[in-house]
């Protein structure tokens, strides 16, 4: 592999487990069909034939066992990397999660550490069935003890993978299961920021665009329509959403006045009311207009025919752009 790889997000993320496991042998990864046929998107494909099946652990369909498990080998020193198959799949294991693997650290007075990667594929866009295209963020980015981070892009992918099996936190990482076969240089060489930053997608003027996860690309691509109006958008991936990175967008909101927030799960106490509250806090002099949304609707996910109804699009960025030049 060269220093500017061009691999896709699924790829970048399984050449990222394999150096966590060539660098530490307590890395080892489980959950549903993980091993054999390599996760039903391939992210972990060959890693078992290379590594072995006692560190690629193909498991009995129980999330809330998956998690339970990983909760006892953290204890003993191992780093487990959990896949969830689908982000609708997680709720069995919610309760471990909340209540053993975010309050282990605090409970024991700092003594037990839990360094588990919890991968969740999330989010639409494929026309799947029902409990297959979930936005689970808010449950855990809400929850004390829990790191949240969301890769939008090849090389973030990589890196940030990585950065979350290092850390000793435990981390659920979201993987925009949409953009898995979108392709992107990697530079295989350092990573670009660490794990728990912000980053300035693309530079604007007029208008601050924050998304996060599958809608960084919908908000790269409103930006690019929008230049054609002589508006300029400047696109801020979140990355990490739990702890919010919130220094680059004080000082995008500072320069622009003007904000947007996109996401894909319901508006409803989302990721975007919190965001909007502290910029508020934060910058509300410097504000030409309130803080729009752009988001799900407050229903459950629809029937894969109407999904593109229901994911926030190009069109929907666009026309709240519009209205931030209304006040």
């Amino acid at each position: 592999m060269t220093a500017a790889e061009n691999l896709t997000l699924g790829k970048a993320l399984n050449t990222a487990l394999r150096r966590a496991m060539e660098r530490d042998p307590k890395v080892l990864i489980m959950g549903e069909d993980v091993g054999k046929l390599g996760g039903v998107f391939r992210i972990t494909d060959g890693l078992q034939k290379d590594f072995g099946d006692d560190r690629v652990i193909d498991t009995p369909l129980a999330e809330s066992g998956i998690i339970g498990t990983a909760v006892g080998l953290a204890i003993r020193g191992y780093r487990p990397v959990c896949e969830i198959q689908f982000d609708g799949f997680v709720y069995p294991a919610y309760d471990q999660i909340v209540s053993q693997v975010a309050k282990l650290h605090y409970r024991s007075q700092g003594k037990v550490s839990l360094p588990i990667v919890i991968r969740i594929p999330f989010g639409g866009g494929i026309g799947a069935v029902e409990h297959h295209s979930e936005s689970p963020e808010a449950y855990f980015a809400h929850t004390a003890g829990l790191k949240v981070v969301s890769c939008a892009n090849p090389d973030d992918a990589y890196w940030m993978m990585q950065q979350s099996i290092e850390s000793d936190d435990p981390i659920i990482f979201l993987e925009p299961k949409r953009r898995y076969w979108e392709k992107g240089p990697v530079n295989v060489d350092s990573a670009s920021l660490p794990l728990h930053a912000s980053r300035v997608a693309r530079p604007g003027t007029d208008v601050t665009v924050l998304a996060y996860g599958p809608m960084v690309r919908t908000a790269l691509d409103a930006a690019t329509a929008a230049e054609e109006d002589g508006r300029s958008l400047e696109v801020i991936d979140l990355r990490t959403l739990s702890p919010l990175d919130m220094r680059p967008v004080y000082d995008s909101v500072r320069r622009t006045g003007r904000v947007v927030v996109v996401h894909e799960a319901p508006g409803n106490l989302g990721l975007g009311a919190e965001v909007a509250a502290r910029i508020t806090e934060e910058c509300f002099y410097s504000l030409e207009a309130p803080v729009l949304r752009v988001t799900g609707f407050d229903t459950p996910y629809p029937a894969a025919r109407l999904e593109e109804e229901y994911l926030p699009d190009l069109d929907r960025v666009l026309d709240a752009v519009d209205r931030t030049f209304g006040f």
